[in-house]
């Protein structure tokens, strides 16, 4: 991909194209995302694929008297192309607008905002990285892919608006496979690669996979006091997120935590959680021209601010503060507690040590109960020993219970875990967690 200059300045080029090309009372808004992404697929233990991916698309809304149509325009990075197929992307949406509906929500940000945030984070030589990985998983079956690169996001308006955000980061999701199929998945993610982070981490997963040979242990249902790994964590943080803190959700009573904003349940005091965008993966600007900044999501337990998309500020008489259509958190960052990760297992003394869950859903949304599998790497622990791996058990317990009265410690270390989606393209979410010590988790099969 072009340089992060060059890239700016090109998305410039369009901008200004549409600018100058906009008739009265004509408005748009533009949205740029690039990449440009090295993949290195592994399979035991061996680079079976390497490539560069980079690519590089604009998402133009064209509005006039309360309609809107939109259009995804892939970008050839050869200036004459580009505007070519931006003039006929242009006139196609003009068009289709009459034959469209006014829509009442809609809710465009007439300000001229700026903002400009590249971060320059060295990324690690990839055949630096890979030699690490070869030598660190000599004589496992490990498999995984590495992603690494520069993500870049823009956005534009006719209103004078305009937005750059760069970010460099890299992702190493793998899992050890035992030789009797059991797996231990883990990851390491970041801005900054560390030699000495990436042998830590990949020194607990060897020392998951040489447990995992022991004999399988089955569990009676019932219930049990229990270690989440932040991974296992992020699972049921996801779930939450799920409309959890959206507006719209909020306002029409389906969020999964309605009872948390209606003040009647509460998180334990210490769980506190914010959107928190500033130095992460995600723009500090929406896809419909908000800025974003920072927000407190839930505080001591209590509910915080919510997520408030254009179309739920519009509805609701609210005020926008840059969430997404959807209006789900991009940049989850849990206050860390603190339990030390070196004392996890002898504070969890008898119980499981669950590093993954997996097909979660709600079982009871309005009671925010939550049901799911265990995967990979879970652990029967006793008197502060691992003893044996656990086979698949299925969960069905409140997130109020989970993260409230039966929360007894976060950890004070927390791991960085940015999404593994390439759906498309790379994704730019992330959720930074700690672990959590819970004296009762519900096994029902």
């Amino acid at each position: 991909m072009a340089s992060v200059k060059s890239q700016s300045d090109a998305f410039k080029v369009l901008v200004n194209w549409l600018r100058d090309s906009i008739r009265e009372p004509e408005q748009f808004t533009v949205s740029y995302a690039g990449e440009s992404s090295a993949f290195v697929r592994f399979n035991h233990a061996k680079v079976r694929q390497a490539g560069q991916v980079q690519q590089a698309g604009i998402s133009l809304k064209l509005i006039d008297d309360g309609r809107h149509a939109d259009l995804q325009i892939t970008l050839s990075g050869e200036p004459e192309t580009d505007l070519q197929r931006l003039a006929e992307g242009l006139q196609q949406l003009r068009e289709t607008l009459p034959l469209l509906p006014q829509d009442p929500y809609l809710l465009l940000n007439h300000s001229g905002w700026q903002s400009k945030d590249v971060q320059t984070h060295p990324l690690p030589d990839t055949e630096a990285v890979v030699a690490e990985i070869a030598q660190a998983a000599e004589g496992l079956d490990l498999v995984g892919i590495y992603a690494a690169g520069p993500i870049a996001r823009g956005f534009a308006s006719s209103s004078g608006a305009f937005g750059w955000h760069q970010a460099n980061s890299f992702n190493f999701d793998f899992s050890l496979f035992h030789e009797n199929g059991e797996a231990v998945k883990a990851s390491y993610a970041g801005h900054d690669w560390s030699s000495e982070g990436f042998a830590e981490r990949f020194r607990q997963a060897r020392e998951q996979l040489a447990f995992l040979g022991r004999p399988l242990r089955t569990l009676p249902p019932g219930q049990y006091r229990a270690y989440l790994a932040p991974a296992a964590l992020e699972e049921i943080m996801g779930m939450l997120c799920w409309g959890g803190f959206s507006a719209q959700s909020i306002a029409s009573k389906s969020s999964p935590l309605q009872k948390l904003y209606a003040g009647d349940q509460a998180f334990s005091p210490l769980v506190s959680l914010d959107e928190k965008v500033s130095d992460s993966l995600s723009p500090t600007f929406s896809g419909e021209g908000y800025p974003r900044s920072d927000l407190q999501l839930i505080i001591e337990g209590k509910a915080g601010e919510q997520l408030v998309g254009s179309r739920s500020a519009a509805e609701y008489g609210l005020t926008a503060n840059g969430a997404s259509g959807g209006e789900a958190p991009s940049a989850l960052n849990m206050a860390a507690g603190e339990l030390p990760q070196a004392d996890i297992l002898k504070q969890l003394g008898t119980g499981l040590y669950i590093s993954n869950l997996w097909y979660l859903n709600f079982s009871d949304q309005p009671a925010a109960r939550l049901t799911g599998m265990t995967r990979f790497a879970t652990f029967w622990v006793e008197n502060g020993e691992i003893q044996a791996p656990v086979s698949t058990m299925r969960f069905d317990d409140s997130a109020y219970s989970l993260l409230g009265s039966q929360l007894e410690a976060l950890t004070a270390e927390r791991e960085l875990l940015l999404s593994a989606s390439t759906y498309g393209q790379r994704n730019t979410s992330s959720a930074l967690l700690p672990g959590a010590l819970v004296s009762r988790l519900t096994l029902t099969l």
